[in-house]
């Protein structure tokens, strides 16, 4: 008996430590069972110049709330009770997804009950509530639920301007009278918002602008009729398929017709703005108010290599040009980079007194900022250094705040400078916070919301005041979430440098395998993406797949090739110019090339690569390009032939196939499907609006002429993001690390 007690009693306590094995063990089950929760920070606003901050709580009933914060002590007030958000004769709130102030701060314009367009969600319904009354009214009430866009304040917030049904509509607060202001919208004319292409490429949504008068809207129309329509198809949600149409300019089509109109709020005619040369083969990416009298609109032409910022006098009517760029290559509206965030309206920022505008260029040979004076067009240089600006953080009347990283593109640090231009810059991110560092600054230039991450940490959020950057305090940390990391096997993360033998000196990541051993040999994923869109070689958290890959006994490395929105000068990233799918990819496997050399520890014979869109495409060219360096590929949503793919991304780096055919059949991967050697995945969506399933069909009937072996797998209706349906992710995943595991295995 006392031997059975004493084996009990170690039975007892060997049980800790193998929960303990098995917690430190990621399975996709766990990743995929909620119970790893990063959090992050609710919908927050400035207020008062960055002496306050209101964001979006929820109160001890679960009814949200709206709390103010000083910035300084951290002092809460209510600005919004969760009873003021419940209309009267209801017993439910009206939610909040976002919310603005009115000019005067005495209103507040709630977005709620929100539904997707593409890829974000911006139809919904609007409500005002009256801070000083606590009255709650639903603007456009007598439309269809979740059906308004943009609703926005005039100057006096005596009034509201939304679209409707690709209409501009205004709304009396006080007496609730509607008034249509434009009448043709509908199947082939919009107004107030953008066609599909100009929202995914140049990220716009919002298509209209109050005057600071309040007795005009300035606003965006096309005209999509001569725009091709793509169908994608539902089979799945009745005994008979359904068609879904979507106007879709692709490569060397003409895009929408698109031009500027001024109306007044009696919906009287409207009045558009001369602009010179096609509507068709122009952009206007960017149009905003200056003063009551003055616009400031962004024109850039079909070849994307030449912007125009124009000024115009809606009182005399005159046009003068302000600003002109251009390039060889193309001129960049939206910077893209990690620290850039997601897409922002296009307009310029103001500053002086709204007599000058930034702009961000690459001219010199860097991306630095300059200051534009509106009337006379005189540029001054504020960032004179010889490194790129990541992105503008915040600024104030005398400084410039900018994201940057002189010396490590695989992370960001937060600079300022004079916004006279007298050219001192100063960094202000303390040598102790490696990683990426990114900063919402205040409008008084006093405070800041800080996020930070690193390769093997989560995200932080801080409050932070900049005079000598000390933190105020911790907004969250996400102890919870590291506390489970820290219960984790984890992988080590090293970052380095290879050099091709064109001399290309190219960012590295590697995970390596958890209890890493250099004298073995590992199999390893390269994990790409390769286009000027973005780029995977950064010093932010890994995630949690990487994570279990590296359990399982994988090396995970994300490089960066020419081309891709890494802060090496303007040549590194415009020297894809018409060349996409050829240079990235030669320099995706000159580099993978010399890692495999470099690295004793990785087995040339275990080696996969994988990717999603420009990363899917890159995946096939390099399978069939290079089959002597990749063993296995796994594609996801790729765009197998340039030419199907939208006008407006496709063409800004590529050209006019009118002009360059060749380039597009030389960077497209179905042009090599015939020498495919190893194991390939295809992934796709078959609603994908992007980068459409067609792309997968047309390159599975290319292998099938070749007669070459492959395996697909196609998500019904699922988009661009694979994302939608219950469990989709969980699937996804799985079919990924299980084709990795079976054609890759790791070691035993």
């Amino acid at each position: 008996m006392k031997k059975r007690l004493v084996f009990v009693a170690w039975v007892i306590s060997f049980v800790p430590l193998l929960v303990s094995g098995q917690d430190a063990q990621l399975t996709l089950d766990r990743i995929y069972s909620n119970e790893f929760r990063q959090s992050g920070l609710p919908a927050l606003q400035w207020v008062d110049g960055g002496e306050s901050y209101a964001v979006v709580e929820q109160n001890a009933e679960g009814l949200p709330e709206i709390a103010k914060y000083t910035t300084s002590s951290g002092e809460r007030s209510l600005l919004v009770e969760g009873n003021q958000l419940i209309p009267n004769g209801e017993n439910s709130s009206i939610g909040v997804e976002s919310f603005d102030f009115s000019p005067d701060k005495t209103k507040l314009m709630i977005f709620t009950n929100s539904s997707r367009v593409w890829r974000a969600n911006t139809k919904g319904d609007y409500w005002v509530l009256d801070l000083e009354s606590g009255e709650l009214s639903q603007i456009g009430a007598d439309f269809p639920a979740s059906s308004l866009m943009f609703a926005k304040f005039s100057e006096d917030q005596k009034k509201a301007a939304y679209v409707y049904h690709f209409n501009l509509y205004v709304e009396d607060l006080e007496t609730g009278s509607v008034t249509q202001l434009t009448k043709s919208g509908g199947e082939e004319i919009i107004n107030g918002t953008f066609d599909w292409a100009y929202e995914e490429e140049f990220g716009a949504r919002d298509g209209f602008r109050w005057s600071p008068s309040g007795q005009q809207l300035a606003f965006w129309n096309f005209d999509i009729s001569k725009v091709g329509t793509f169908y994608m198809i539902n089979n799945t949600d009745s005994v008979y398929s359904e068609l879904i149409p979507l106007q879709y300019p692709k490569v060397g089509q003409d895009p929408s017709s698109v031009k500027i109109g001024l109306v007044g709020l009696s919906g009287e005619e409207v009045h558009w703005i001369p602009l010179p040369g096609s509507s068709i083969q122009n952009y206007i990416p960017g149009m905003q108010w200056v003063d009551a009298e003055t616009l400031l609109i962004q024109q850039l032409n079909r070849h994307q290599n030449k912007l125009t910022v124009w000024r115009y006098n809606v009182i005399s009517e005159e046009l003068k040009e302000v600003y002109v760029e251009t390039e060889e290559t193309w001129v960049d509206i939206y910077y893209p980079d990690v620290s850039a965030g997601g897409w922002e309206e296009n307009d310029l920022k103001l500053v002086d007194n709204g007599t000058a505008f930034l702009r961000m260029t690459e001219n010199d040979g860097w991306r630095h900022v300059y200051k534009v004076d509106i009337m006379s067009g005189d540029k001054t240089l504020l960032t004179p250094s010889e490194f790129d600006v990541a992105s503008i953080a915040g600024m104030t009347e005398k400084e410039l705040f900018f994201h940057a990283s002189p010396d490590n593109t695989t992370q960001r640090y937060l600079y300022k400078t004079d916004i006279k231009g007298k050219g001192k810059i100063s960094r202000l991110t303390p040598d102790e916070l490696v990683g990426i560092n990114l900063y919402n600054c205040s409008p008084n230039g006093e405070f800041a919301i800080l996020t930070h991450s690193k390769a093997l940490s989560p995200n932080t959020y801080h409050l932070i005041d900049l005079k000598n950057h000390e933190e105020i305090r911790t907004l969250e940390d996400n102890a919870t979430y590291k506390g489970q990391l820290a219960n984790l096997a984890l992988p080590e993360v090293e970052f380095f440098l290879v050099t091709t033998d064109e001399g290309v000196q190219v960012d590295g990541r590697m995970i390596k395998p958890v209890g890493f051993d250099a004298s073995r040999k590992y199999p390893v994923l390269f994990h790409v993406y390769g286009e000027p869109w973005g780029a995977v070689a950064t010093d932010n958290f890994v995630g949690l797949w990487n994570i279990m890959l590296a359990q399982k006994g994988y090396i995970i490395i994300d490089m960066d090739n020419r081309g891709t929105p890494c802060l090496k000068g303007s040549e590194w990233r415009k020297s894809i110019y018409r060349k996409v799918g050829v240079i990235n990819a030669e320099d995706q496997a000159m580099a993978g090339k010399a890692v495999l050399s470099k690295y004793s520890f990785i087995d040339p014979e275990r080696v996969a690569v994988w990717g999603w869109s420009g990363g899917g495409s890159m995946t096939q060219n390099l399978l069939f390009k290079h089959s002597e360096i990749y063993k296995v590929g796994m594609a996801v949503a790729g765009v197998s032939m340039q030419l199907i793919y939208d006008n407006i991304y496709q063409e800004r780096y590529m050209g006019l196939p009118q002009e360059n055919l060749d380039d597009f059949i030389n960077g497209s991967p179905i042009s090599y499907a015939k020498n495919l050697q190893g194991d390939l995945l295809l992934v796709h969506g078959t609603n994908d609006d992007n980068v459409h399933y067609q792309s997968q069909e047309l390159l599975v009937n290319e292998l099938i002429l070749q007669n070459k072996q492959f395996d697909m797998m196609a998500y019904p209706n699922r988009s661009h993001g694979i994302y939608e349906g219950p469990n989709t992710r969980r699937h996804l995943y799985t079919l990924l690390t299980n084709y990795l595991m079976e054609h890759v295995p790791v070691n035993e």
